[in-house]
């Protein structure tokens, strides 16, 4: 029998076999069930500079951590212990085991229990210096593991309100995974005690427990260190803990080019298997913080996702204001996932269409923008017209009001307003209000009817020979620049407002108003649109702080997305939203948004206006 070999290694074995070769089932199946683009999109850049920017990525993420430290110092030392510190082990290891056996190619398991299998030789290069570095390593390991500890027991020291509640395999895996340093120290203390060839650690370990009967322990220490291995490498693929592998995936696919698309596929699976439930998600979601659900967080949704036990309540009860993705740290896309299910869970619709009515009249609507159609009510007096190639006039500016924006009539008269006085050529698009964006439709799954709307709107458009189109709903914004794919620039207008001041096409006067601004979910988190709008702000009067904003902003709370919630609940997570709105006491609460207008107006007393009626307001 060879010097390195005893029968406790066979737990470990087994499991690294059986981990491995699940690890191998579970990337194949993703990759087979990509669909035909996402599969493109990988062949066109596995051999590019994007495959050395995944790897990259991989080292920062997967092992660093810099996220998670972005976002929580403390978890992130955590996770980076965890981590790193097992990776280094690894690494560190096996360069002791290969200098001691004085080949690249010894026993497997050596590395992992070497203490028991080392024979006192020193015949190898700096063992000393090994020693030093792999008990260090192992005493930063159960730092992490001490941080585990304290944030399940209480999660506020480590600056998080709730932690996620797990289910009973998960339990196990997190249970192993605990176990596992723990007893490696005291296995390698044990035969540290016997053979005098333990670390500053592991020797003074060995040294407290001189007083045990450690010749009868040292060998059901290391059977327990290999058993809880095993335990937790046959639990890794069907817990939390995949997202150790399938993070890795996820960040080569998305370098790679690959996205979200309307149905499930590898893609969605990879990403649900990326989420290690940490629970960040849970203390950032309204649905938490204000209306008290505890349980339709996107962590929970990915967990009973991946687990084949989705309800439709838990994936229909989401505001889609996107917080949660934007304080993931693995960017886990939670919101478009939601909408790929809602479209599965619907599938029994499929066959009914909302908008009949749209090819009927998609000649008419096409024919209402013309440019023969283009009248003076469309056109702003004073408005230069332009020609396209057959010398007819066409607007060079298409309005977009949208839905919402409809039911306050004063944005659009300001949106008229200011036109008029830049002499801007413009034409309004859904002027007859018969028009949706159908953003609305794909955020509750009807992915074919939205498709169907969108084809039509965007023939619209294209046909216009309109250079710009302009909106004044976020979520109209959102839908035209990520669904569309128009050929022409799409603009909020906020950023319009802002290029128009900038080319002195209007001009404002200040005074001493104090504005406290609302970034509305699709046009902050989901556009990253900041700046445009307080630059507006700021030169008419002061911008108020607000605590929560630009990329921490609380949704107003009456999404079209959820419709779950009752109006009193859709009220709580408003009311949050007004309370770090007014803490300064602006004169105006200020959104972009006619739908975050429409909550504020109805929950507050101060007075609340659109960007657009504020610039109007302000206009010389």
């Amino acid at each position: 029998m060879p010097s390195n070999y005893h029968p406790f290694i066979w737990p470990f074995c087994i499991g690294a076999l059986l981990l491995f070769g699940l690890l191998i089932v579970k990337f194949c199946r993703w990759l087979l069930h990509l669909d035909k683009i996402q599969r493109k999109q990988c062949l066109k850049n596995i051999i590019s500079f994007k495959t050395v920017a995944a790897i990259w990525e991989c080292l920062r993420e997967c092992l660093f951590h810099r996220n998670i430290f972005r976002k929580n110092w403390v978890l992130g030392y955590m996770h980076l212990s965890f981590a790193l510190g097992w990776f280094m082990l690894i690494v560190v290891g096996k360069a002791e085991a290969s200098c001691y056996s004085h080949t690249f190619w010894e026993a497997p398991w050596l590395a992992i229990f070497f203490r028991f299998f080392e024979n006192g030789s020193q015949d190898y290069f700096m063992p000393e210096l090994f020693t030093f570095a792999m008990d260090f390593i192992l005493a930063w390991i159960l730092s992490g593991i001490l941080l585990a500890w304290c944030k399940r027991l209480y999660s506020r020291l480590l600056g998080m309100r709730k932690t996620t509640r797990h289910t009973w395999y998960d339990r196990i895996g997190m249970t192993a995974l605990w176990c596992i340093f723990p007893f490696r120290l005291l296995a390698e203390s044990a035969t540290a005690a016997i053979r005098q060839n333990g670390g500053w650690l592991t020797q003074t370990v060995g040294d407290w427990m001189s007083f045990l009967p450690v010749q009868s322990l040292e060998l059901p220490l290391w059977w327990a260190y290999s058993s809880v291995l095993c335990i937790f490498f046959v639990c890794l693929p069907f817990t939390r803990y995949m997202h150790i592998f399938a993070e890795m995936l996820l960040i080569f696919l998305r370098k790679w080019g690959v996205v979200e698309g309307n149905r499930k596929s590898g893609y969605t699976e990879c990403e649900a298997n990326a989420c290690s439930r940490c629970g960040i998600c849970i203390d950032v979601c309204p649905l938490n913080t204000a209306a008290g659900f505890q349980n339709v967080q996107s962590v929970y949704f990915i967990r009973d996702l991946r687990q084949g036990r989705l309800t439709e309540e838990v994936t229909n009860n989401c505001l889609m204001c996107n917080r949660c993705v934007e304080a993931c740290p693995v960017g886990v896309q939670s919101t478009l996932m939601r909408q790929i299910i809602r479209g599965e869970q619907k599938h029994n619709d499929s066959s009914k269409t909302f908008y009949d009515y749209l090819p009927e009249r998609a000649g008419d609507c096409a024919s209402a923008v013309t440019p023969d159609n283009v009248s003076d009510n469309n056109v702003m007096n004073g408005a230069s017209a332009t020609s396209d190639r057959n010398g007819i006039s066409s607007p060079k500016v298409l309005y977009f009001a949208g839905c919402m924006t409809h039911l306050h009539p004063n944005i659009i008269q300001s949106m008229r307003r200011i036109f008029e006085a830049a002499q801007v050529d413009w034409h309004f698009l859904d002027e007859e209000k018969n028009l949706c964006c159908g953003r609305p439709l794909r955020q509750q799954g009807y992915h074919g009817q939205a498709d169907q709307m969108q084809a039509r709107i965007k023939q619209l458009i294209q046909s216009s020979g309109a250079e710009l189109l302009v909106t004044s709903c976020p979520i109209c914004y959102h839908s035209f620049k990520q669904e569309y794919n128009l050929e022409i620039k799409v603009m909020h207008h906020t950023e319009y407002l802002r290029q128009l001041l900038n080319e002195g096409r209007i001009r404002m006067k200040a005074d001493q108003s104090r504005f406290a601004y609302h970034d509305p979910c699709e046009l902050g988190r989901g556009e990253k649109i900041y700046e445009a709008p307080r630059e507006l702000l700021q030169a008419i009067g002061t911008l108020c702080k607000v605590d929560q904003e630009k990329q921490d902003s609380i949704c107003c709370g009456h999404s079209l997305a959820n419709t779950v919630l009752s109006a009193a609940q859709k009220n709580q997570v408003r009311d949050e939203a007004l309370q770090t709105l007014c803490a300064d006491h602006p004169d105006y609460i200020v959104t972009a948004c006619p739908l975050c207008k429409s909550a504020f107006k109805e929950g507050n007393r101060q007075q609340v206006a659109d960007i657009a009626e504020i610039v109007s307001d302000h206009i010389i």
